[in-house]
């Protein structure tokens, strides 16, 4: 385990000197694994912004719930324990049909209509918050509302969850389809890299299997090579990205502000930072594991 262990510590000193050796191709190589992949990073950061600024900018979904016109006042007290006791509910606040008398009443034009009506026409009614919003949990609540006594009505603002969600989802896949064509750019990256590194020592490496050395030993180096050329692009995507959120933050505080929206940029979160570099780093170890497969075997 020693042996191996030093093995491998030899193998990291070599790819640092080797990094080291050309920094003019070292930065360029860094600069365009970076670059690509900023932009997924960037994306996933600005969806996971727009995911917790969604529920300020509109109305979180809601369930109406109208009971009949002639329900008596029992049996709307009776459907509001009802609501309490339901488990999918978050909260459940009543609307006396007064209320909504008087305030259809504010409005203009209306005061005459109401008052030549020989009696109140509309209902009590409940405004529901559910506990999981995703629109087909909305729905099922929905179905069983429906069949409580003395409700005439439920209405599910079930179009504007669906469109949310549907626009979600996009974005989502969207990100995931960018992350995956500029992995595999990445891995392009990293293996002309290595391939580059190989032909240039092909008779350092004749050398030393003749001197014995193993293919695993001759390898190793290369190995970490990739995986350390993909983690320091990924450290570059990481502060690109940061840099941008910085900059941006106060324009996009200035922006939400004029909306009365209290908004303010969140950089990228540690986990899909730490996510980033461990996949920046397999893939530059994939890379480097392609090119010499395909190179060290034909010396």
């Amino acid at each position: 385990m020693i042996v191996w262990l030093r093995q491998h510590r030899n193998a990291l000193a070599l790819a640092l000197r080797r990094l080291a050796g050309a920094p003019v191709n070292t930065l360029l190589s860094l600069l365009a694994i970076g670059v690509a992949l900023a932009l997924p990073a960037g994306g996933q950061m600005l969806y996971s912004n727009a995911r917790s600024a969604l529920p300020g900018l509109s109305a979180s979904p809601q369930i109406s719930l109208f009971m009949a016109v002639d329900a008596k006042s029992k049996d709307t007290q009776d459907i509001a324990e009802r609501l309490h006791r339901f488990d999918g509910i978050a909260s459940a606040k009543p609307v006396s049909r007064e209320v909504t008398l008087a305030r259809m009443k504010a409005g203009a034009g209306l005061a005459e209509v109401l008052e030549a009506l020989p009696q109140n026409p509309f209902p009590d009614a409940f405004v529901v918050n559910p506990r999981d919003e995703r629109p087909e949990a909305m729905e099922k609540l929905a179905a069983e509302l429906r069949k409580l006594p003395r409700v005439e009505h439920v209405q599910l603002d079930s179009a504007w969850v669906q469109r949310l969600d549907a626009l979600l989802r996009l974005g989502r896949t969207a990100v995931l389809l960018l992350a995956l064509l500029l992995g595999v750019g990445l891995v392009a990256i990293t293996f002309n890299s290595i391939r580059l590194q190989v032909l240039t020592s092909r008779a350092e490496i004749e050398v030393s299997r003749l001197l014995g050395a193993t293919d695993a030993f001759i390898r190793r180096p290369y190995y970490w090579f990739g995986a350390l050329q993909g983690l320091l692009g990924g450290l570059v995507a990481w502060a690109m990205v940061f840099g941008a959120t910085v900059w941006l933050r106060g324009p996009i505080f200035d922006l939400a502000s004029l909306y009365r929206l209290d908004f303010a940029l969140a950089p990228l979160a540690a986990s899909d930072a730490g996510l980033m570099l461990v996949l920046a780093a397999a893939l530059g170890w994939t890379g480097a594991a392609l090119s010499l497969h395909e190179t060290t075997a034909d010396n």
